[in-house]
């Protein structure tokens, strides 16, 4: 690590992937979806009667697509209805009519409906739970002859070019994923680091090798304490990471729950946590002996890892409470999290992220033993 601080590629490398995840990251627009759909008259739409749904598009281009513009409702992934008549007001804003069967699919007395709209413009694209269905009443207003079709909606279009996926309440903080996320998994590298070095420390003879000096201006530390500068630099890069995580998680919970910090699960466990390691700067400050303090602190440091993996992977997945999405799995990794255009962000993002970490660790590592270095001189 000491001959590696000193080499400039890898930090070359960290600054032009980080550039092109901010580039990539923020650039690349998203695919066209459904913002929001209202139901004319409120409520639920009933069977047997017509229902009008406005909807708001995002990205989309309903007066371009013309009457090439599709729609049909969609329950369990077979039962289609085509759109019976489409009025476009502009590009963002349609109203759909739907001529109600008296009968829901499977004879059940309440649905839930998905819209699918495709457009040669804007390819296919899904609303989940867009419409519910009740019971159909007495009299029925459907005067055509409408069933629901036993077959999903074939011939979609495909939309061309790099667009990240549309998510329902996430929209436009999807993007967070690059930073949020990425954040966090290079903090979880960059503690696993500070806690080997601790390892590392303990295991050390604390006897300098006198014969065999290091190849750089600073000289005089032993093994022992360079494993403990280490361990101290790469904790502080990790617990800034972690508040950069924590601080970027509040700002997508002030979007998505509508508050910047609601006690869930997950956010109360990663505070303890970033509060038991800036335990460890607190615990180091209060021993004056080197000694004791590099081995007090190294045993603390394997500690608050220990408590770390619990508190923040642990029990948030045990509680169903939580409003954090991936308690359910590993976040950020499955199919469902993101597709392939965002991989080919997020790991570069982790990557780049560990290595600004990294990088932060080595000056802060280099201020300490030139503190050393410094105290050695006076002393002498």
């Amino acid at each position: 690590m000491d001959k590696l601080i000193r080499q400039s590629w890898w930090k070359a490398v960290a600054v032009l992937i980080l550039l092109y995840v901010f580039v990539a990251g923020l650039l690349v627009p998203l695919k066209p979806n459904i913002t929001t759909v209202e139901l004319e008259g409120g409520g639920i739409a009933m069977a047997g009667k017509v229902a009008v749904l406005e909807i708001t598009g995002y990205n989309t281009h309903f007066v371009t697509a013309g009457d090439e513009l599709q729609a049909w409702l969609l329950h369990d992934q077979s039962a289609k209805l085509p759109v019976a008549g489409i009025e476009v007001v502009d590009e963002q804003i349609a109203r759909l009519t739907f001529q109600l069967p008296a009968d829901n699919p499977g004879n059940k007395e309440t649905i839930s409906a998905s819209l699918v709209m495709d457009s040669p413009v804007d390819g296919f694209f899904v609303r989940p739970s867009a419409l519910t269905i009740g019971p159909a009443t007495l009299k029925s207003e459907n005067t055509r002859i409408t069933n629901w079709e036993n077959s999903p909606p074939k011939g979609l279009h495909t939309l061309d070019g790099v667009t990240y996926p549309f998510r329902n309440i996430l929209a436009e903080t999807i993007r967070n994923t690059y930073f949020h996320v990425s954040l966090w998994l290079a903090m979880m590298l960059i503690f696993i680091a500070a806690v080997v070095y601790a390892v590392k420390y303990l295991r050390l003879q604390g006897k300098m090798n006198k014969g065999k000096v290091l190849e750089t201006e600073l000289t005089g530390v032993s093994p022992r304490e360079r494993a403990d500068y280490w361990s101290q630099a790469l904790t502080g890069a990790g617990l800034l990471f972690g508040l950069l995580g924590l601080t970027t998680g509040m700002l997508w919970g002030k979007y998505t729950w509508g508050s910047w910090w609601s006690w869930d699960i997950k956010q109360f466990t990663t505070l303890i946590a970033l509060l038991i390691y800036a335990g460890y700067f607190v615990l180091r400050a209060s021993f004056s002996d080197p000694e004791a303090r590099g081995r007090i602190g190294a045993v603390y440091n394997i500690f608050a890892f220990a408590a770390l993996i619990p508190l923040i992977y642990v029990l948030p997945r045990l509680s169903d409470s939580s409003l954090h999405p991936g308690n359910g799995g590993n976040p950020a990794l499955g199919g469902e999290d993101l597709d392939n255009t965002m991989r080919m962000v997020f790991y570069p993002a982790v990557i780049a992220w560990t290595l600004m970490g990294g990088w932060l660790a080595s000056v802060l590592y280099r201020i300490r033993r030139l503190e050393q270095v410094r105290k050695e001189a006076l002393d002498f």
